[in-house]
């Protein structure tokens, strides 16, 4: 009988000891924290309240009509929707954003058998920022994307396939060079 009770008393401090472990793993998991955070956009000075974006034009010598007009709707409505500015059409607006398309053509990269088995299409943005509660802010830069496409495809086949795409990146690459610290 001590026997029994002995080994009871064991198996009760085993369980004891399982219960107290399993508390401690719930406790620790429960209260502990792993935070991780990327920020794509850097904090905006908080007297920064609105911004204007001109209508961004093309003045590449090849003119995609399409491409200006869906690149200043796209960029605002990102702007709108990352950041907390509000946007104006008017002169006080606190960041002044304008540019220009000023490159739009496409090159061979890629020959077999002495044809053209790939076209890549460069499109270069020359970018106007005015920060106009702080003119050391103030800068123009150009941004290149290029959009690879086979041979096979025109190039107005190619537009309809990448203008999605064209938009996106130049947009992208636009607001990163304007809101972020990269």
């Amino acid at each position: 009988m001590n026997h029994e009770l002995s080994t009871m008393t064991m198996n009760n401090i085993k369980r004891i000891r399982l219960f107290v472990i399993l508390l401690l793993l719930a406790a620790t998991f429960n209260f502990a924290t792993c935070k991780y955070g990327f920020k794509d956009v850097a904090p905006i000075p908080a007297d920064v309240k609105s911004f204007r974006v001109n209508y961004l034009e093309n003045k590449a010598q090849y003119v995609n009509t399409q491409l200006s007009p869906q690149l200043t709707e796209r960029l605002k409505q990102k702007i709108i929707g990352t950041t907390r500015l509000r946007q104006t059409n008017n002169d006080d607006a606190h960041y002044d954003i304008s540019g220009f398309i000023s490159q739009y053509y496409a090159t061979t990269i890629a020959i077999s058998n002495n044809t053209s088995s790939g076209n890549r299409l460069n499109v270069g943005f020359h970018l106007v920022f005015r920060n106009t509660l702080d003119d050391t802010k103030n800068f123009e830069a150009d941004l290149n994307r290029t959009f690879d496409f086979p041979a096979s495809q025109s190039l107005a086949d190619a537009e309809r396939t990448l203008n999605e795409e064209i938009v996106k990146n130049l947009v992208d690459e636009i607001f990163n060079k304007i809101f972020s610290n990269w």
